[in-house]
């Protein structure tokens, strides 16, 4: 069994409000391994058909984010994890300044933080033809302004321990149909190296997970079949994949591991 050393670790996760999401999957590892974990998320209002949230596919994507974190939270507690679940919207600096009092009150201090949340135009294509000012905003808001605040405010509260760790997707360099999306993700990455930069003579590091498709609730019978048909491994990613990596890059093994972006993508969009 790997002891990755995260026993007491206070750790903090954005978007975890999927139970089949990569966030709740992380926070849930986290604390498994002996961490205090702080969930943070917002819900996104979208139309949704109730009858189709039984099964994989968009409606059931929708529902879940739509959703509380009261999922995430009871199995939590079946597992006895310390935890504190914050409500908020991380592209607002005053709300993250709260996030971090909160978490301070509560815990004392910060030694990881997973930027997961992620916001994009689910609903349409996203092509140059098509693209809106709205969709832009909205994106980058999330995926590149919350990230940048989030971690501001996590190395300005810096204790002796620090791992931030980002996501990206795998396709964040070339990503036809979704270019906010990808644009807001190739940001990231590039942010990751970056403030890994910055951030090293602290002894935080700085890395960046980038998954492939992946089955949060989100892909399909029919996409999946799509999908597996280009993965060169033959399945889809599943968030425990995601969760596995973070947990490494989280631990003080990867003490001198920073600046990186590491595909977790099956070899997909390599």
């Amino acid at each position: 069994m790997i002891n990755y050393g995260l026993k007491d670790k206070v750790a903090i996760v954005t978007g975890a409000n999927n139970p089949q999401g990569i966030g709740a999957t992380t926070a849930l590892a986290l604390a498994r391994e002996g961490a205090k974990v702080v969930l943070v998320y917002k819900s996104i209002d979208r139309a949704y058909d109730e009858s189709k949230t039984d099964v994989n596919g968009a409606d059931r994507y929708f529902a879940a984010n739509a959703g509380n974190a009261d999922v995430v939270e009871g199995r939590l507690k079946e597992i006895g994890a310390d935890y504190l679940i914050i409500e908020s919207d991380i592209s607002d600096e005053a709300s993250v300044k709260d996030i971090y009092s909160a978490v301070l009150n509560r815990y004392g201090r910060v030694d990881i933080l997973v930027n997961n949340a992620a916001d994009g135009d689910m609903e349409s294509i996203d092509t140059i033809e098509q693209i809106t000012p709205k969709v832009i905003d909205d994106t980058f808001a999330v995926n590149v302004r919350g990230t940048i605040l989030m971690t501001k405010e996590m190395i300005n509260n810096r204790g002796g321990y620090g791992r931030v760790i980002n996501l990206s997707t795998d396709a964040a360099q070339v990503f036809a149909g979704q270019i906010s999306y990808g644009a807001s993700k190739a940001t990231i990455e590039a942010l990751t190296r970056s403030i890994a930069l910055e951030a090293a003579p602290y002894g935080i590091t700085v890395n960046c997970v980038a998954p492939g498709p992946c089955q949060t609730g989100w892909i399909d019978t029919e996409l999946e079949k799509n999908v597996i048909s280009i993965i060169p491994m033959g399945e889809l990613i599943m968030p425990e994949d995601i969760a596995d990596t973070i947990l490494f890059l989280a631990g003080d093994k990867a003490r001198m591991l920073t600046g990186q972006v590491i595909k977790v993508s099956g070899g997909h969009a390599l």
